[in-house]
């Protein structure tokens, strides 16, 4: 959920340079270079490391068999290869593998050659250093002078202890009532008159049988007492805090609405939006930023510019609008009155105006020369005003009523 809504089909560039053409080239080259590297589904990865690793550690390497001029390559490091030598003593400038100056500046990375849980791995063996500007290393810091990451479900980790032993619970005692298709019971006194019965016997059954019973005798199912009555909502409160540990919803994380009105709905998502704009700025500076330097470096050593690097954005996958009527309404108003421009607008739906406006001008050009009214020469068409709701509640569809 994390990485798809984070990093969803990955992200654009968009150069700034006053040079359309220049601009075009680099665009095309590096969408061209991500889609040889898979680049998207490297840093989906990525983000699932930082949540259940706590960081992401990706090595900027040379791939020969990479299919395009630049070479260059995203190499993922598993977080447990990132260790140091047991000389804590000795050391004092280093943290778990990862060595700093006298700042506080990463500068070199020990990369165990074999995972340890690998049957290859041998305590002691020789590791490969790598120099900080090659290495990516993302984490979540929440205090100064932290320097490796800790998972961002650590918090929630007794949660889901506590969720599966409440379902396992629930299930044994469900099972245990069901084990039993019927039982045999009586309401009278140990010295009534009713036939004796041998005490825990089992009688098999088989279906749509006719059985008859011993005098004095009756037949009952056993009443099953789990799942209670309060069993979904229990569950529904784990998963909400759950949730919070990476800034969800329980809507968003358990992809149910059914107890939100509409109101409530958009809330619950632009809480989770939030979050993910705020966590794509860091993906922009602390990852996107350092590969496009170095690709870019090595991207001008092909011949192919030998311009330095401009000016650049970069654009992620829109959020979608559960009212598109609505939203199409408040852009064409904001654009009326200058409060927005059509490059921001295009920008929330991860597309660039002038790739839209470029299509655009083919589109309308095609359209005239077939002789299709554009929507500006066709009948206005009259619609409706919504009614104003104060409930939160959905606003009705004029076609519904």
């Amino acid at each position: 959920m994390l990485a798809n809504d984070t990093i969803g089909t990955g992200p654009r560039l968009q150069m700034l340079s006053g040079d359309e053409n220049f601009n075009d080239e680099v665009e095309t080259a590096f969408i061209r270079w991500s889609d040889a590297v898979n680049l998207a589904a490297k840093l989906r990865t990525m983000r699932m490391s930082r949540c259940q690793d706590g960081e992401a550690f990706a090595v900027l390497a040379t791939n020969p068999k990479v299919r395009h001029p630049v070479k260059l390559d995203l190499m993922l490091i598993e977080a447990d290869r990132i260790s140091g030598d047991l000389k804590w003593l000795d050391d004092d400038t280093s943290v778990d593998g990862i060595s700093f100056d006298h700042w506080g500046n990463p500068v070199d990375y020990r990369v165990l050659k074999y995972h340890p849980g690998d049957i290859h791995y041998m305590p002691g063996d020789d590791a490969i250093h790598v120099p900080s500007e090659y290495m990516i290393h993302i984490f979540r810091q929440d205090r100064p002078g932290l320097h490796r990451g800790i998972p961002e479900l650590a918090a929630a980790l007794p949660l889901f202890a506590q969720l599966r032993r409440y379902n396992l619970a629930v299930l044994s005692a469900a099972e245990a009532a069901a084990d039993f298709a019927a039982i045999l019971y009586t309401d009278a006194p140990p010295n009534g008159e009713s036939d004796d019965v041998e005490p825990m016997d089992s009688i098999p059954l088989e279906r749509n049988m006719m059985l008859t019973v011993p005098a004095g005798w009756k037949m009952g199912q056993l009443d099953p007492k789990q799942p209670a009555a309060n069993h979904s909502e229990f569950v529904k409160i784990i998963l909400a805090e759950i949730a919070r540990c990476v800034c969800s919803t329980y809507g968003t994380l358990a992809g149910d609405f059914s107890g939100h009105n509409y109101a409530s709905g958009r809330l619950d998502n632009q809480i989770y939006h939030k979050s993910i704009l705020v966590d794509r700025s860091f993906w922009e500076t602390e990852v996107l930023n350092r590969i496009f330097e170095v690709w870019f470096r090595e991207y001008s050593l092909t011949g192919m510019q030998l311009t330095p690097a401009e000016r650049h954005t970069w654009f992620w996958d829109g959020f979608p609008h559960v009212d598109p009527g609505k939203e199409a309404t408040a852009q064409e108003k904001r654009l009326a009155n200058n409060t927005t421009t059509l490059a921001a607008e295009c920008a929330k739906d991860g597309r660039d105006y002038m790739s839209v406006l470029r299509q655009r001008a083919k589109e309308i050009k095609l359209m005239k020369e077939l002789g299709i009214p554009l929507n500006a020469d066709a009948p206005a068409e009259t619609v409706q005003p919504e009614p104003e709701t104060n409930d939160g509640s959905e606003p009705k569809d004029v076609m519904d009523e």
